[in-house]
């Protein structure tokens, strides 16, 4: 999520181009790849949370949508890159419609370029922090029928907002709203209690203001009262894997899925939960 107003500021770093920029795109600038590269280089490895994180997503959606859910919201979307969620939704559900989400303006713009011939799927420029005002939105009542089943996606989102913004509060929203059989998947920075964490928090917070590791306690509060699946709330490299192999690893951590997990894949959790 980004606090600036409406345009495109290319002196100013972005959270979306920052992680597009880690995922190895191409729609960000040198602002936002001077922090990248503070990732890639003082703290080696952790470019494998922004891959870890991407490949739990896709299955994530996958699972939800070969379960029969069509319809997906993704909270704080970033900017669009390989198996965009109304892709990977597409291959597993016929008819699966998607809203994104997102405030940053240039995520707004790419967005709106790939979609431009999809009635199916569209982008709106709102704040994750004004649930409300999404629920409210047109456009997202025009695609989605909250009398049927919904997933709400909040990968790696939920970790930019601070306290004080009341992440449950946001996820209780919406699951006030949506209708038994819903789901929610929710990935998240997960404190590790370690130096690493600590400098990589200690970054995001000074470049954006946000940015807050918690507990495996904390994430899972976020969750409510929902029913939480297998596998649980578990390192985002380790939820459902397809097979033990490198498909699903981050590029900087190739070998088995038997092999002890680097400090940096377990520094992001993934979970999906249902609504009864």
């Amino acid at each position: 999520m980004n606090d600036s107003a409406g345009v495109v500021d290319p002196n100013t770093p972005s959270i979306a181009r920052v992680y597009d920029y880690l995922l190895g795109g191409k729609d960000n600038y040198p602002v936002d790849q001077k922090i990248g590269d503070h990732f890639k280089v003082d703290l080696p490895g952790s470019v494998a949370i922004a891959f870890g994180n991407r490949q739990a997503l896709v299955r994530g959606v996958r699972d939800i949508a070969r379960s029969g859910v069509k319809q997906f919201i993704d909270l704080g979307s970033g900017l669009p890159t390989a198996d965009n969620v109304h892709q990977v939704a597409a291959r597993y559900v016929d008819g699966a419609k998607v809203v994104y989400i997102d405030n940053d303006p240039i995520v707004l713009a790419h967005g709106r370029s790939l979609l431009a011939t999809d009635d199916r799927t569209t982008v709106v420029r709102a704040d994750v922090r004004e649930p409300e005002k999404i629920h409210n939105n047109a456009e997202v009542r025009r695609l989605i029928d909250f009398d049927e089943p919904v997933a709400m996606v909040f990968s790696a989102i939920l970790h930019h907002l601070n306290d004080d913004e009341d992440p449950r509060g946001v996820v209780s929203y919406w699951c006030d709203r949506i209708p038994s059989g819903s789901q929610v998947f929710i990935s998240h920075f997960r404190s590790g209690g370690n130096a690493e964490t600590e400098a990589a928090e200690q970054k995001l917070q000074s470049t954006f203001g946000r940015g807050r590791w918690r507990t495996d306690e904390e994430i899972r509060g976020l969750f409510g009262d929902l029913e939480i699946l297998e596998p649980g709330i578990v390192p985002a490299v380790l939820w459902r894997p397809d097979t033990i192999d490198e498909s699903d690893l981050p590029m900087s951590s190739i070998g088995s899925a038997a092999r002890e997990l680097s400090v940096w894949d377990q520094l992001i959790s993934a979970g999906l939960a249902r609504k009864q």
